[in-house]
């Protein structure tokens, strides 16, 4: 079994997420002692966001790349063939400004390629990637998901489900420290409660539907 952990918090050492995604690789590895683990930090080294280089190739802009889009071109097939290639991807995901870091977009812009993740057929996409468990170490700075109102103004843990579903990955774990902004005690808390969500998170997809909110 292979495991790509992914942090995108640029909070370095001070960061819930890593905290929480260097969690649940451990408890991971303890429950499947032949794991190998692979890692990406898209914060300190992020992919380009999108541009015309980063696309032309993909769309048969022309018969021959230019060396920019050869170049951002191999950027992208190193960062889709590290994906494809593991079974279980944790993802450290926090919230900035009701979305994802913008690092971590500029990598799933990367995963998203027809033929490799998806495909369009006359019936409409379909996902190219199932059979993988995702699990998101989701961060937020203040309290969201108690209530229709928070719920409605996140853009992160929403968007990683529809983006991750499109690739037809369903197994998708969400473990969740929200209120971290809110004082030491608050913060103290959504931790607790993060890292008793772990132990269920690494199990079996049938026994970890509950941590999936």
């Amino acid at each position: 079994m292979k495991l790509l952990q992914v942090d995108s918090s640029v909070l370095g050492t001070n960061s819930v997420s890593r905290q929480l995604t260097a969690e649940i690789v451990a408890a991971w590895r303890a429950a499947n002692p032949g794991l190998t683990v692979d890692y990406l930090d898209v914060a300190a080294n992020a992919p380009s966001h999108f541009g015309a280089d980063s696309l032309g190739i993909k769309v048969g802009v022309q018969a021959e790349p230019t060396p920019a889009q050869a170049a951002e071109n191999a950027v992208s097939e190193s960062l889709i063939n590290q994906f494809l290639a593991a079974d279980v991807i944790v993802l450290g995901a926090p919230l900035y400004n009701f979305a994802i870091p913008s690092q971590l977009k500029a990598w799933i812009d990367r995963l998203a390629q027809a033929g490799r993740t998806f495909k369009y057929t006359e019936k409409g996409p379909v996902g190219l990637a199932g059979g993988k468990t995702v699990i998101v170490a989701s961060t937020r700075g203040g309290v969201y998901s108690t209530s229709e109102g928070g719920q409605a103004m996140e853009h992160q843990e929403s968007y990683l489900k529809v983006v991750f579903g499109f690739f037809g990955i369903t197994d998708v774990r969400i473990v969740r420290a929200e209120g971290l902004a809110m004082g030491e005690a608050a913060k103290a808390a959504a931790i607790e409660t993060a890292r008793a969500h772990i132990a269920t998170a690494v199990k079996p997809a049938a026994a970890a539907e509950a941590v999936a909110a």
